[in-house]
């Protein structure tokens, strides 16, 4: 039985580079960083203190009346970016109040990792404090990690299944994989698919701190504190920000007239089953996550891929092993004649939302024909010698890209996208 086709038609985006898609994207095009000093707490008690901060979030939203005032006042922080992603999304792909599809056949897939974390850190100083009596009755509502789901349901109008995958740094990778799978199964017309975080706080910082995960050595040099596939990368920086893309079968799509960015051809995933938090080095289960996704998508030609949004995290163990799990899929000819490019590099790493921004950071390159750069790219690792995309994106046709995104726990998840000719 022949698979639906299923496209994106939409893109809304809230990150450390910008509010909004064309922000955004303007930004990663000129290989401008959103990486600087941590200010959303005093950390000065940490040995980390750079991080992709998003910026002048509220009058964003209050200049586009993303978010609803009453509505966002029992939003926790990763609902908000959302919900705000989602209606930019939605809006894009052209649906208003007016004219939208048949809400009870629109789907919500949102992935997140730690959920509402931030409300939970005020509950606990409230309870220790003052007691349960004085706990906010929305607390649990605020901090479960289906409600960012749930809210963008409720924003839009949306009747059909609502769900939220968590899977660490693969979270919204996975949920866009889910809501291919969705449509074509037949379960929904249209599915608003991404990811979000909202996880710059001490405590998070401070566990990926003791875990030395995290960059240390660039705290006077914040921009230059994300540096993938360099041989002087320390960790990676944290993000936050969110994702989301309106995906919907093709005929669907043609049907309405709507723009169609690209097609979501492909998705696999596996688990490495070696470590909770290194990945495996032989980059086994990294190759064989790729490889179903290019089957899935039916690339039988690997010559078409022409490039890679790598995961790219700047920590010393993902990048050698990414590199390795490029050179086992491609061979290592073909492997040096991809552009590939790591924007964590620019935005940080958005954790449980970082898929879902590269997701949309591949449908934009095939769109435009452009290749964002890795930018602080200065030492290359003798370990890692592919075309990284130095400094300077690049004009460049994109007929297929790749995304790649491997969490902690050997969580991978790649999704694969391929150009649509324009009727």
């Amino acid at each position: 039985m022949s698979k639906k086709k299923v496209v994106v038609t939409g893109i809304g985006m809230v990150c450390p580079c910008g509010n909004g898609r064309d922000a955004t994207w303007s930004a990663i095009k000129a290989g401008r960083t959103g990486i600087g000093r941590i200010t959303k707490f005093d950390c000065s008690r940490c040995t980390s203190q750079v991080a992709g901060e998003v910026k002048d979030f509220d009058a964003y939203v209050e200049a586009n009346g993303l978010i609803d005032r009453k509505a966002a006042r029992h939003m926790a922080q990763f609902s908000k970016y959302a919900v705000a992603a989602a209606v930019e999304a939605w809006r894009d792909a052209g649906y208003t109040e007016d004219k939208h599809p048949d809400m009870e056949r629109v789907g919500t897939l949102i992935g997140n990792g730690v959920g509402g974390i931030d409300v939970t850190g005020e509950a606990y100083r409230t309870l220790f404090d003052r007691g349960p009596d004085r706990l906010s009755p929305l607390a649990v509502p605020e901090l479960i990690s289906n409600e960012a789901a749930a809210n963008v349901s409720i924003a839009l109008g949306a009747k059909g299944p609502s769900q939220v995958i968590v899977t660490a740094c693969a979270s919204s990778t996975d949920a866009l994989g889910f809501a291919l799978d969705m449509i074509r199964a037949g379960r929904a017309d249209v599915v608003v698919a991404g990811g979000c975080e909202a996880a710059i706080l001490e405590f998070c910082v401070g566990g990926f701190m003791k875990m030395k995960a995290l960059s240390t050595k660039y705290n006077d040099t914040p921009e230059k504190a994300c540096r993938p596939f360099n041989v002087d990368r320390d960790g990676f920086v944290i993000g936050e920000g969110a994702a989301v893309l309106i995906l919907e079968t093709e005929e669907h799509a043609r049907a309405r007239g709507a723009r169609v960015y690209c097609e979501l051809a492909g998705y696999g995933a596996t688990c490495d089953a070696y470590h909770i938090t290194a990945p495996d080095p032989s980059a086994a289960g990294a190759v064989k996550a790729i490889r179903a996704a290019l089957a899935d998508a039916e690339v039988t030609d690997l010559s078409t891929i022409d490039y890679i949004n790598a995961h790219g995290t700047s920590t010393p163990l993902n990048d050698v092993m990414e590199t390795r799990a490029f050179k086992e899929v491609w061979g290592e000819e073909l492997a040096r004649k991809i552009k590939i490019s790591s924007t964590k590099s620019m935005t940080g790493h958005l954790l449980g939302g970082t898929g879902a921004l590269e997701a949309a950071f591949c449908a934009l390159a095939i769109q435009e024909g452009f290749i964002p750069p890795t930018i602080n790219y200065e030492h290359p690792d003798p370990e890692c010698d592919l075309d990284y995309t130095p400094n300077v994106g690049v004009a460049h046709e994109v007929r297929a890209a790749v995304s790649t995104s491997l969490g902690f726990g050997g969580h991978n998840g790649v999704l694969v996208f391929k150009k649509v000719q324009q009727s």
